[in-house]
């Protein structure tokens, strides 16, 4: 029986973490959420705890939580600064991370304190690499 293949999007003008945050860019905000791979690997999303708009975050610490009917798993920042916005859908519909990864399940929003952070984190290339 054939092998069916998953084939994991990746998209190539976000930013990428080797815990599996990716990071959209608009000026000084940085929208940030999970990739396809992360919600693949995590299986059904049934909770996610999201840092507060207001509450400051530092690069590489965690800031929330996201829980599968398999795991609870650290959501970690990829930057530092402060939250501006979260998406209060996902309180309702923690599922839109599973259905939209990029889209409608985007996590928050941080205004950043330190842009130069950026070059810590990966290319869509090099994020490409390290998942299996």
């Amino acid at each position: 029986s054939p092998v069916l293949e998953v084939i994991m999007e990746i998209r190539d003008d976000l930013y990428y973490t080797e815990t599996h945050e990716w990071i959209h860019l608009d000026g000084n905000i940085a929208t940030i959420g999970i990739s396809d791979f992360a919600q693949h690997e995590l299986g059904d999303i049934v909770f996610v705890e999201l840092p507060e708009v207001g509450q400051k975050v530092a690069a590489s610490e965690p800031c929330g939580s996201i829980e599968a009917v398999k795991a609870v798993e650290d959501l970690i920042s990829p930057v530092s600064g402060r939250v501006e916005e979260k998406n209060i859908d996902l309180e309702d519909s923690p599922e839109l991370i599973n259905k939209s990864p990029y889209e409608e399940g985007w996590l928050f929003k941080v205004r950043m304190s330190n842009p130069e952070e950026l070059e810590n984190l990966l290319s869509a290339a090099e994020y490409q690499k390290i998942i299996p």
